[in-house]
């Protein structure tokens, strides 16, 4: 029996330090992007969050990113057959109401879902 606990013992501390040096990797690797890029996804986060504030009760032109692709604004939203209004906003989502021939809808957006937002020309 006491073979077993040292046994699990072992395998805990080798994984305790497998965890403990891959968040240093992970840290090291968010340095390397911030440095690529040129900014922090925090920085890029907060810009687009006040543009959003900006915008509230606006009609909008939305582009959402590849993997949070929403068809209600796809093909109503952003087409001249209706239009985005942001009715509100928070730190981690937005309010959009949609417009089209067929009715109205409201939609809750991620703000991480939104690659970017501009202002509808009528």
């Amino acid at each position: 029996m006491q073979y077993v606990a040292f046994v699990f013992a072992i395998f805990g501390f080798i994984s305790y330090f497998q965890i403990s040096s891959l968040k240093k990797r992970i840290e090291n690797l968010e340095r390397e992007l911030t440095k690529v890029n040129g900014t922090s996804y925090q920085e890029d986060r907060y810009a687009l969050l006040q543009a959003i504030k900006s915008y509230v009760g606006q009609k909008v032109n939305i582009d959402l990113k590849e993997d949070h692709e929403d068809m209600d604004i796809i093909n109503y939203g952003n087409t001249r057959y209706g239009s985005n209004t942001v009715l509100d906003v928070d730190d981690e989502w937005v309010l959009v109401r949609i417009n089209s021939k067929k009715g109205t809808k409201d939609k809750l957006l991620r703000l991480e879902s939104i690659q970017r937002i501009s202002a509808l020309r009528d």
